[in-house]
């Protein structure tokens, strides 16, 4: 849930995005994966828990058991990009960050 409370960093212009297509971002020193499906933005860590490698903004956008998910391009683990919850292993989590599009800008919540 994104608050009003939360001071914003402005990361590219939403016209930056393509649909279904990863950009790597860093936020205070935290390497942050974005995606836009449909009309959602969804920003979760870019390190890939499995491999840890930061490889997560190049993994394939898709939908399975009706989450948009994420599949890693290392091991194909699928991360649900509004959770950050691992599909295959519940003991894994990815961290997840608010997210918005403030009249064209994209913008991280920084903590």
């Amino acid at each position: 849930m994104i608050s009003t409370d939360n001071k914003w960093q402005a990361i590219c212009k939403a016209e930056d995005l393509s649909a279904n297509l990863g950009v790597r971002a860093i936020l205070n020193e935290e390497q942050v994966a974005i995606f836009k499906v449909r009309d959602d933005l969804y920003a979760i860590s870019a390190i890939d828990p499995f491999s840890n490698a930061a490889v997560l903004s190049r993994g394939i956008v898709g939908d399975l058991e009706g989450a948009v998910v994420l599949a890693s391009p290392v091991y194909k683990q699928h991360f649900c990009l509004k959770t950050g919850s691992c599909l295959e292993d519940d003991t894994v989590k990815l961290k997840t960050y608010p997210i918005r599009d403030n009249n064209g800008r994209i913008e991280l919540a920084v903590a």
